[in-house]
C-alpha cells in the first residue's frame, strides 16, 4: 500500500501543500493573520509567547515554531517579526534553515516602517509561494514516508478499552511498513512508566522512559504543585477513569506495542523512524502542537467525551470508542471504534479500517476537524512570563 504526496527539496513527503504565515512572537501574529486572510492557501498559526520569557522558554518557541515551518505539509514559510523581540527574527530564520532548505521569506515590522508597509509586501511574497506550490505534482511514495502522531482528550472508559488499542495496531502496522509513531504526553505515562518502559529498545532508553516521568513529578513538586489535582480531569472522572495510574494504563495503548527507538524532547524532530515517544503535558493542543513540529503529517486523536480539536498544519483524525459520543458529536468525529466494545469487529479488524482511513486521509480525505478549519496552537511553558 502506496500513498501520494508532495516531495519536498529536503527529502521528506507532506500529504498537504501550504504556504505557512509565521509570526516570531506575539506582536507580529495580528500582521501574519492579516496576510493569510487576505491570501487563499496560505494557514497562519498563533504565536502568544516570543518575548520578555526566560532562556528555556525562548528555546522552546523557536524549536517550536521553526519545526512548524519545516513540517512537510508546508511548502514555504513567510516569516513576520516585530524587530526587537526575544525571539529574533534572525534567531528563528536560522532555526529553520538548520532544518529545512524550502522557501523562505522574511520580513520584520519595525524595518518595514510598520504594518501596512509590512503586509503589502508580505501578501505578495505569499501570492507568489502559493502560485510556486501549485505546481507541485503529487508523486507515489511507500508508507514509510509516513509520520504519525498519536494522542488522546477528553478520556473515558472506553478510551483505553477500545479507541486507544485500535489507534496501537494502526501504529504497529505503519511502524511494520517502515514509518514512524509518536506517544506523547508525559503526565499520562505516569503509574505505567514502567510497562512503557518493557518496550524500549535500548537500556538507555528505558532509562530514558523512566526519567521523562520522575523529572515531572519533580518539577512539579519544586513549585509545591501535584499532578493528581489535575489529574484525571472532571471529564475523565465523569467517564469512569478514577486515578492517573488507571488513566495511563489505557493511555499508552495508543502507542502500540513496537520497540521503541528514541526518546524526544518536546517539538525535536526524530533522527530515526519506528515507534517514539515524546516528551510533552498532559494537555493535548501543546502535546499536538509539539508533534505536528517535530514534522508529524497526521494525527489520530482518541476521544471518549468528545473534543473538536484540531490543527492547521496537519489533519487531526478523530476517533471515540463511545457510540454514544460518536452519535451527539457526528461533526467532530470521523471513525466510530466502539464496535469493538459491541463485538462487531476485533481490534485488528477495526484497527485495519483505521489504518485505510489514515492512508485515505494522506492521499487527500479532508477531516472534519480541517473542513471546519479549526487552528488551536498551544505551547509548553517552563515558567511565567518575566
Amino acid at each position: 500500500m502506496n500513498f501520494f504526496g508532495y516531495e519536498r527539496p529536503d527529502g521528506r513527503v507532506g500529504i498537504r501543500n501550504k504556504v505557512l504565515i509565521l509570526p516570531t512572537c506575539a506582536c507580529s501574529q495580528e500582521t501574519c493573520r492579516i496576510v493569510s486572510e487576505q491570501v487563499e492557501g496560505t494557514c497562519y498559526v498563533g504565536n502568544t509567547a516570543g518575548c520578555s520569557e526566560v532562556e528555556e522558554n525562548l528555546k522552546i518557541c523557536t524549536e517550536m515554531y521553526s519545526g512548524f515551518a519545516a513540517n512537510p505539509n508546508i511548502y514555504g514559510t513567510v516569516m513576520i517579526g516585530l524587530g526587537c523581540e526575544g525571539c529574533t527574527p534572525e534567531s528563528m530564520k536560522e532555526a529553520i534553515l538548520k532544518k529545512t532548505n524550502k522557501p523562505l521569506e522574511v520580513f520584520v515590522i519595525q524595518e518595514e516602517g510598520g504594518t501596512v508597509n509590512t503586509i503589502n509586501k508580505a501578501v505578495k511574497a505569499a501570492r507568489k509561494m502559493v502560485q510556486d506550490a501549485s505546481l507541485v505534482q503529487k508523486k507515489e511514495f511507500p508508507l514509510s514516508e509516513l509520520f504519525l502522531g498519536v494522542e488522546c482528550g477528553g478520556s473515558d472508559a472506553t478510551s483505553g478499552l477500545a479507541a486507544n488499542p485500535v489507534v496501537g495496531n494502526v501504529s504497529d502496522r505503519l511502524v511494520d511498513a517502515g514509518g514512524s509513531a509518536v506517544m506523547s504526553e508525559t503526565t499520562e505515562f505516569i503509574g505505567a512508566e514502567h510497562i512503557l518502559a518493557k518496550r524500549a529498545a535500548t537500556p538507555e532508553i528505558k532509562k530514558q522512559i523512566i526519567g521523562i516521568c520522575k523529572d515531572l513529578e519533580e518539577h512539579l513538586a519544586n513549585v509545591n504543585q501535584n499532578l493528581r489535582t489535575g489529574q484525571p480531569t472532571p471529564g475523565n472522572k465523569e467517564g469512569g477513569i478514577s486515578t492517573i495510574e488507571e488513566k495511563s494504563l489505557g493511555c499508552i495503548y495508543k502507542g502500540g506495542s513496537r520497540p521503541i527507538v528514541e526518546v524526544l524532547e518536546y517539538a525535536q524532530m526524530p533522527t530515526k523512524k519506528g515507534a517514539l515517544i515524546m516528551d510533552s503535558p498532559g494537555f493535548d493542543v501543546a502535546s499536538v502542537t509539539a508533534m505536528v513540529a517535530g514534522g508529524a503529517q497526521a494525527i489520530i486523536f482518541t476521544t471518549g467525551r468528545g473534543t473538536p480539536t484540531g490543527n492547521i498544519i496537519a489533519p487531526v483524525i478523530k476517533v471515540t470508542g463511545n457510540s454514544k459520543t460518536f452519535q451527539r458529536m457526528k461533526d467532530n468525529i470521523d471513525f466510530d471504534a466502539s464496535v469493538v466494545l459491541s463485538g462487531e469487529q476485533t481490534i485488528d479488524q477495526c484497527g485495519q479500517a483505521l489504518f485505510e482511513e489514515l492512508v485515505a486521509v494522506a492521499n487527500g480525505k479532508v477531516t472534519k476537524a480541517e473542513a471546519f478549519g479549526f487552528n488551536e496552537c498551544s505551547m509548553q511553558r517552563i515558567c511565567k512570563f518575566i
